[in-house]
Order: C-alpha cells, then structure tokens, then sequence
C-alpha cells in the first residue's frame, strides 16, 4: 500500500504543477491578446513603424496556443492517473 499511495503523491504534485504553469500560461496568453485587441489611432508614420508588430504578436500567440493544449492535456493525463490510484487504493482497501 505504501508504493501506491507514494506513487499518488507523486502524481498529484506533477498535476499540480502542471496546473500551475497552465494557469500561468493562460494569464500570459491574455495578456498578448488585450495587447492585440488594443486599437490605436496612429498617424502614417506610425502605422508603418508598428506593422511589424502585429504579426510578431499573432505567431506568438499561435506558439503559444499550441503550449497551452499541450500543457492542458498533460495537466489531464496526470490528475486522471491519479484519480485511478485513488480508486484503486480504495478498491484494494476493501
């Protein structure tokens, strides 16, 4: 019982962690995209200086869309492993 209940701790800390960086990924993902939302009122110098801008925000934030469902179904993985060995540890409790 001892392994079992080591290997869900190990478990749990992993989703959780991997939770954490979600959660901080996601704040930042918001971040770029008000960024992107803003609407700015430039002059024809300006416009042509900060072009550059948006696409580099847009794959960013691409990238960065990718990491984010990467991260979330290794977040998945790990609290569903972990929901397993709780219910296993309770089966073999019995």
């Amino acid at each position: 019982m001892g392994g079992l209940t080591t290997m869900l701790t190990y478990l749990l800390m992993a989703g959780g962690a991997a939770s954490a960086l979600l959660v901080v990924l996601v704040i930042y993902g918001n971040a770029l995209d008000s960024r992107a939302d803003e609407e700015i009122y430039l002059n024809k110098t300006e416009e042509k200086m900060m072009a550059c801008e948006q696409p580099a925000l847009i794959s960013k934030m691409n990238r960065l869309s990718r990491v984010i469902i990467v991260v979330a179904v290794i977040a998945g993985v790990f609290l569903l492993a972990s929901a397993g060995v709780w219910v296993w540890i309770g089966l073999k409790s019995f």
